[in-house]
């Protein structure tokens, strides 16, 4: 008799998928982690986190029978941050969103380079935040983009180039204590 998801039904000794649930809970901080840095913004960011992890539950099957589920949670969240980014352009660019207050010292240098990915478009500061934050290979980025190797070889080296102009003045927020 089929077992429909309810109870163990694996057999001893066999690697069943884990649980969309423990999942979620062990892999919800990351996520979070890097749509934000994708967004730059706290309430935005959870949105994205939680709209990843609804479209998983949605297709947990599929999910759950990835080679590497981390990867394809990541390329979720990366193509669901691009789409919105597509479909919202018009709203961001009306709605200027006021910069969080600073806490302590390196929150200076931190809501710099948070406003310096911002200045980025959406597929670079993508490319940028998953070949470096995550620490991506060329060729990962490539394929969970859909673009070419040399495309994100030629983004990152523009992005970079751009982040460096903009953080010029940031070595000033590092070497005050």
């Amino acid at each position: 008799m089929p077992d429909h998801g309810r109870g163990s039904g694996a057999p001893q000794g066999s690697q069943a998928p884990p649980s969309f649930e423990r999942f979620a809970q062990a892999s919800q901080r990351r996520l979070y982690r890097t749509a934000y840095l994708l967004c730059g913004d706290p309430e935005t960011a959870r949105d994205l986190t939680q709209t990843t992890l609804a479209k998983l539950f949605q297709h947990w099957h599929r999910a759950s029978a990835a080679d590497h589920i981390e990867a394809y949670a990541r390329t979720v969240l990366a193509r669901t941050y691009l789409a919105e980014r597509r479909r919202r352009l018009r709203d961001l660019v009306a709605h200027a969103r006021p910069g969080p207050r600073l806490a302590h010292a390196d929150t200076d240098l931190r809501v710099t380079l948070i406003s310096a990915l911002a200045e980025l478009p959406p597929r670079a500061r993508a490319m940028v935040v998953l070949r470096y934050w995550e620490d991506l290979s060329v060729e990962s980025v490539a394929e969970l983009l859909k673009c070419s190797e040399s495309t994100v070889k030629s983004q990152c080296s523009r992005s970079l180039a751009k982040l460096r102009a903009r953080l010029g003045e940031a070595h000033n927020y590092a070497t005050e204590s």
